[in-house]
């Protein structure tokens, strides 16, 4: 029989950083409470767990960039959640900016080898983005908390293999 290896949600002493646009403010703001709901459901202290906010979507990537870079051997942090939400206009913007943030945090993680999840949401209508980030949370129906739970796996099984 194979060996199976899983990153089964275990938390101790790990630090996390979230990085949250302002943009679409009540969206990502209610992303980052189920983000953080999930990350004390799973026993992490709300000490280890640093927010750093940005202007817009777009801002995300530069600041994550620059965060990896100072984290060499992850001695100040284990993982990143990126919290984000585009809705679409009426103009081409939305595609532009949903297409450079998502290839932008995708090289970031890519390059740095680092555990990240990935919480942009880039929606068609305003209702869409409400009902992704819902309180009071759960892995249904809110996909900062869905995110966390994908971070806290992807960094144990990370360290398994």
């Amino acid at each position: 029989m194979a060996n199976i290896i899983t990153g089964d949600l275990k938390s101790e002493d790990l630090r996390i950083c979230i990085i949250s646009s302002r943009f679409n403010e009540p969206v990502t703001e209610n992303l980052v409470q189920g983000a953080l709901t999930a990350m004390k459901n799973n026993g992490i202290d709300e000490k280890n767990i640093d927010i750093v906010y940005v202007p817009g979507a777009f801002e995300i990537p530069a600041v994550y960039k620059t965060l990896c870079r100072q984290n060499t051997d992850r001695k100040k942090y284990d993982g990143f959640i990126t919290v984000g939400c585009v809705i679409k206009g009426e103009t081409a913007h939305f595609e532009y900016i949903s297409e450079s943030v998502t290839d932008s945090i995708n090289k970031i993680s890519y390059d740095y080898e680092i555990p990240s999840a990935f919480c942009v949401l880039t929606c068609y209508t305003p209702l869409q983005a409400h009902q992704r980030s819902i309180i009071p949370p759960d892995a249904v129906n809110n996909k900062g908390f869905e995110s966390a739970l994908t971070l806290l796996e992807m960094i144990n099984l990370l360290k398994k293999l």
